[in-house]
């Protein structure tokens, strides 16, 4: 089997390389070119050019354009990187009968309600972000190709920056913090991501059947706010001495941003669960582990 790899330096895309390498040959890019290939989503025809050369019989798409804010200006740039570039590894997937892997967003839904969103709920973003990404996963489908779509929410990693590092370092600095405590959601290490996604492919190759979106985030629900603490708390029961006194939580309206962001990022995993029998651990788990990483370098 080959594999070809897209975004393979992001926060998932590392992880990626790891647990898609023991699967086949593996062909990780990034947006810089090498021997002629290229995984630049800003440039179509070399993205096309790739595919064509590489013939994988998997494609793996880790990269994105992800600034929610930066978005609302950006907008031929997103709708590029997160539109059109799907629709052409969706239309040269289709045309190898290969399948293609991709990544979206809770970002695709209101926010609205308090009840986690199941994959055949009514779409609505509310940002460009989630506008480009619902435009990448209606590409996908319209193809006709054989696709796994997994819907993501709160994505970290011990490799790059993430909140938790963010509030450690604010810990340090300040005695009181401001944090949101009214977006719901689950903090979703790239790790647990990149493990589902190497499962559930060995799973889909033997029965296509299974094809189709599905939502993957770690079990549990939490704010910001509350995320915050979680990890303060922590750091501080490892011996790190932090100058936060309080951790203050405040309301979305309390910290204007150019893109809005929805409330409720919750996502129901039962479709997961049930069609690929995989587990998903709580979201604690996931950041106790990358905590210790984190703490003890």
């Amino acid at each position: 089997m080959k594999i070809l790899l897209l975004g393979k330096n992001g926060q998932v895309g590392w992880e990626l390389q790891r647990s898609l390498a023991p699967l086949g040959e593996l062909i990780a890019l990034d947006r810089q070119t090498v021997d002629g290939l290229c995984g630049d989503l800003s440039d179509i025809d070399a993205l096309r050019s790739t595919i064509r050369k590489v013939k994988p019989d998997v494609i793996v798409n880790a990269a994105a354009y992800t600034a929610v804010d930066k978005a609302e200006a950006e907008i031929d740039l997103v709708d590029l990187v997160n539109g059109q570039a799907s629709r052409v590894m969706a239309e040269e997937a289709a045309s190898l009968d290969a399948w293609l892997i991709h990544y979206s967003t809770d970002y695709v839904f209101s926010g609205q309600g308090a009840t986690p969103w199941r994959e055949a709920d009514l779409v609505a973003p509310v940002n460009r972000y989630g506008a480009s990404k619902l435009a990448g996963e209606q590409a996908i489908i319209a193809s006709g190709c054989k696709h796994l779509i997994f819907r993501t929410s709160w994505v970290y990693a011990a490799r790059g920056n993430n909140f938790a590092k963010t509030m450690l370092r604010l810990a340090r600095e300040h005695e009181a913090l401001n944090v949101i405590a009214d977006q719901i959601g689950a903090p979703t290490g790239a790790e647990l991501i990149a493990d589902v996604t190497a499962l559930a492919l060995q799973k889909v190759r033997l029965n296509s059947e299974l094809t189709g979106i599905y939502h993957l985030a770690a079990s549990g629900e939490v704010s910001w706010h509350g995320y915050a603490d979680y990890v303060i708390n922590f750091a501080r029961s490892q011996g790190e001495l932090l100058t936060v006194k309080v951790v203050n939580p405040i309301d979305t309206t309390d910290y204007p941003t150019p893109a809005r962001r929805p409330l409720n990022s919750r996502l129901n995993t039962q479709k997961l669960r049930d069609n690929l029998s995989l587990y998903l651990p709580d979201w604690q788990s996931g950041i106790t582990r990358m905590l210790r990483e984190v703490l003890n370098k």
